[in-house]
């Protein structure tokens, strides 16, 4: 679980690096990296951790064995909360819409989500 939490407050970390700036539009450019730069290392401070801990066969944290993941299925999940995460950023934040489209694009991503977790 500590996996799936780590990996959802890393990913608003990122969101907010990647896309945070885009309603600072006239602030420079310099400044809007710098900016994207000190948020992204609270968000690697919270990724690196979250795929040690749930990396199968990897040392966790401290602990004495792996996770449950592939670093496959870490890489999915860790897409799959992006979608989540970017989609209410984008209505909350940046006061975007998500399309009929896009919500049928995102649930084809979760149909290839099943199949990568698929025995």
């Amino acid at each position: 679980m500590w996996t799936i939490i780590l990996l959802t407050l890393s990913n608003v970390f990122m969101t907010f690096a990647w896309y945070g700036h885009l309603k600072f539009k006239t602030a420079p450019l310099w400044i809007a990296i710098l900016a994207s730069w000190g948020i992204a290392f609270f968000e690697y401070c919270l990724q690196v951790p979250a795929n040690r801990i749930g990396h199968a066969g990897v040392d966790s944290i401290g602990g004495d064995g792996g996770g449950p993941f592939s670093a496959v299925q870490l890489k999915t999940i860790q897409e799959v909360i992006t979608l989540v995460v970017f989609s209410a950023f984008s209505v909350m934040y940046l006061k975007e819409a998500i399309r009929w489209n896009h919500a049928a694009g995102f649930a084809l991503i979760v149909v290839a989500t099943m199949l990568i977790f698929k025995k």
